[in-house]
């Protein structure tokens, strides 16, 4: 499914809006952090979104998106009370559930709903001549920040291609720098399609993305059906093709605590604001329809969301 700017498919949910808008969380009046991730990338830019249309869908919530390092930092924000919400990839999700490394044990989390794709990317410089994943054996490379999904995904990826590299664990902005000055030779990172930042860098020194698709069998044998295989859209970066690589989906988790009523307002503005919930740029494959909001792999649904999307359905 790709989106344009503002498009965005909402399958039957034209139906369902009047009975949404007519009720609104009338509990004690409360702020809401969403636990987000780095700046210039698109989990950041859809958790603004996301507070700006519950502050005006529901008054007595006061909603703000923080940033962070992204999904191992998200998941440890909710555990320790510093986030009520949280964008998280699929896998560390998954992984933090099952109290799997680098979580020492389960962690109590829910899902509020599937709310659209990650892309990994592993960009390069252009007039490198690295073409795949071998060529890098060896190379300095960001993995994203200590506390991103891409380094935990980016860790696997390795692991299952058989390569050694020299890791870097560097912030987005950072990373770019790096990558620009030829500090580094690669930068790992999971977001939408595109994202701004490298987009930005790619005006500057053209950059050309890895293929991953023929790690994804070796993914999913150890790791199970979280991980697939997406295409980059050729319009994403200019001067760079369509080509496969790794599709994770992101969540929106919080902690089994969160107030029903709380959860239920959360999905009423997923569910009826949905076109307002995609950042600008993107372009990519979006999720945001009733069919796939509840499509959260082995994360359970929050109860308030389950009954929420019960009676969205009639």
């Amino acid at each position: 499914m790709t989106v344009t700017r503002r498009a965005v498919l909402l399958g039957g949910l034209a139906t369902l809006l009047a009975g949404c808008a007519s009720t609104t969380y009338d509990g004690q009046e409360r702020t809401l952090t969403i636990a987000a991730g780095e700046s210039g990338g698109f989990y950041l830019a859809f958790a603004e979104l996301l507070a700006q249309q519950l502050n005006r869908a529901e008054p007595r919530l006061h909603c703000t998106a923080v940033a962070t390092e992204a999904s191992v930092a998200n998941v440890q924000l909710l555990q320790n009370g510093g986030a009520d919400l949280a964008l998280s990839l699929a896998d560390v999700a998954q992984t933090a559930f099952a109290g799997s490394d680098p979580f020492p044990r389960p962690i109590g989390l829910t899902a509020l709903g599937r709310v659209y794709e990650n892309y990994l990317q592993l960009v390069v410089r252009a007039d490198d001549g690295i073409r795949t994943l071998a060529d890098l054996a060896g190379r300095p490379i960001s993995l994203g920040a200590g506390g991103s999904g891409a380094a935990l995904l980016g860790e696997r990826l390795l692991d299952k291609a058989g390569l050694r590299v020299d890791t870097r664990n560097l912030l987005l902005a950072d990373a770019i720098a790096s990558l620009r000055d030829k500090r580094i030779d690669a930068l790992l990172w999971s977001g939408g399609i595109p994202t701004p930042a490298i987009a930005e860098l790619n005006t500057v020194t053209p950059i050309r993305l890895l293929p991953l698709g023929t790690v994804i069998p070796a993914l999913r044998a150890a790791y199970g059906s979280v991980y697939e295989q997406v295409q980059v859209p050729a319009a994403a970066y200019r001067g760079v093709g369509e080509l496969p690589t790794i599709g994770v989906a992101n969540l929106l988790v919080c902690s089994p605590a969160l107030p029903d009523e709380v959860a239920a307002a959360v999905v009423r503005v997923l569910v009826s604001r949905a076109a307002d919930l995609v950042p600008g740029q993107a372009i990519g494959t979006q999720f945001l329809d009733v069919r796939t909001l509840i499509g959260t792999g082995a994360l359970p649904l929050h109860p308030g969301a389950t009954t929420t999307y019960r009676a969205l359905h009639g």
